[in-house]
């Protein structure tokens, strides 16, 4: 069993009902009320041992009076600490683990020597890049397609601006091979890519733009057809959240004109963005005609090499449902099978542990669930359909999980049944639900 367990049901503690005030008061000292679990997340962290994220940890280690690693340490059978230490104070007398804050250390003093070694090598080969740096350079690229979409941008978002400066450096220092330049640029549009959509995460739709041509620009120089039309999607997805249907409309078609011939996924999520931005602009025939094209090339699909990067770059079954659902909610559709294809769209990225998982789709779909209950009829469950999306940390309310928030708030508020007290209280909420967003990286 995790030390966290143990010290907590030491002091009474075995719900997350019960540690969730103990929590919001030290967040309160800490001056972090906006970084406040949901019941779920407490009971992820109780019953199936999750690691905190980043976001909680300080609130945690406050309360607790120890260091994260040793709070998610397993005490061996046989050993369990039996501590009076309160929830903040000195070290423990009967937990033998103690190791854990010369280990925290260690990670520290470690980290840096790895940021050290990592600054030598990109550095080293005065004459040329060597293989190793590329080589080093995959394993970042790798890990940041992966982490963006189910981390907060806080979390990635130095790291995925100093490893995008890093290729830049070296396409700007004449040391590269001819070989080695199309890998680079490759791996500068795919860095850019993610920087654009952080920007627009943000709700900075001008540098989102810039550099989104950018990305373009890189997979030119890359010549690589799959991402040149992702960055023709990226360009529509900004536009689509800034409420500009038209141009994303064109965009998407751009750009799925230009993969007609791609046998990855690329092609069916332009189609995808085609659909929702044609339903938001009320052209409900080019939006199920563009859904069904996609459901066509789907049993088509070869997956491409963008596709085995994950992340951002594929489009999977669970994200095209989602999209599916959202086109129809966009049209103001609520029939009973929507309902339930929506509420599959939601199944569909409710494991973490799923590669194709993304805290952003989840809202979406949660959203989408919502809109098309409440055309349904089923105010209640709209209600519980946006509890989880209203209980997201503000690190995590980017700007797409905000505008999707808003559509439900505006249809509550042209609904029939606006007047009762639930709709108030849900409308109420969604309204401070942007305050303190977007999930903006610390300073």
């Amino acid at each position: 069993m995790l030390f966290f367990r143990v010290l907590i049901e030491q002091r009474g503690v075995r719900t997350a009902e019960d540690l969730l005030p103990l929590y919001e008061r030290t967040a309160r000292e800490l001056g972090a009320e906006n970084a406040i679990p949901a019941l779920k997340t407490i009971e992820g962290w109780i019953y199936e041992g999750r690691k905190p994220q980043r976001t909680f940890r300080p609130v945690l280690e406050r309360m607790l009076g120890y260091p994260l690693e040793q709070l998610w340490a397993e005490i061996p059978e046989g050993n369990r600490p039996n501590t009076n230490r309160g929830w903040a104070g000195a070290s423990p007398t009967h937990f033998h683990v103690d190791v854990g804050v010369d280990l925290n250390e260690m990670k520290r003093t470690g980290a840096m020597a790895a940021l050290r070694a990592k600054e030598f090598l990109l550095g080293k080969d005065r004459g040329a890049v060597g293989e190793d740096t590329l080589g080093l350079l995959d394993d970042d690229v790798q890990r940041l397609v992966l982490a963006y979409p189910r981390e907060p941008l806080n979390v990635v978002w130095d790291d995925l601006l100093a490893t995008q400066d890093q290729v830049f450096r070296l396409l700007e220092g004449g040391r590269v091979r001819p070989s080695q330049l199309r890998d680079l640029y490759f791996k500068a549009s795919l860095l850019s890519f993610l920087v654009a959509k952080g920007f627009n995460d943000m709700d900075s739709p001008h540098q989102a733009v810039t550099m989104t041509r950018v990305a373009a620009a890189c997979a030119k120089d890359a010549e690589h057809d799959g991402l040149i039309a992702l960055t023709d999607g990226l360009k529509s997805l900004i536009a689509y959240w800034a409420g500009k249907h038209e141009e994303a409309r064109h965009y998407a078609s751009q750009g799925a004109e230009f993969a007609a011939n791609q046998q990855g996924t690329v092609g069916l999520w332009l189609l995808g963005l085609k659909a929702r931005a044609a339903a938001a602009g009320g052209d409900a025939e080019t939006a199920r005609t563009a859904n069904r094209q996609a459901a066509d090339r789907r049993e088509r699909v070869i997956l491409d090499d963008l596709d085995g990067l994950g992340g951002l770059f594929t489009y999977p079954e669970e994200k095209q449902s989602y999209y599916e659902v959202e086109t129809e909610a966009l049209l103001g559709n609520g029939d009973p099978a929507l309902v339930r294809q929506a509420e599959l769209a939601v199944e569909g990225f409710s494991d973490p542990t799923s590669p194709n998982w993304a805290f952003g789709d989840l809202a979406g779909s949660q959203c989408d669930l919502a809109l098309v209950r409440l055309f349904s009829g089923d105010i209640d469950g709209a209600a519980a359909a946006m509890r989880p999306v209203l209980d997201l940390p503000a690190s995590h309310r980017n700007n797409g999980i905000v505008v999707s928030a808003q559509r439900v708030r505006q249809e509550l508020e042209r609904g029939p049944a606006r007047s009762a007290v639930v709709v108030r209280d849900l409308r109420a909420e969604i309204e401070a639900f942007p305050a303190g967003r977007p999930a903006l990286p610390p300073g």
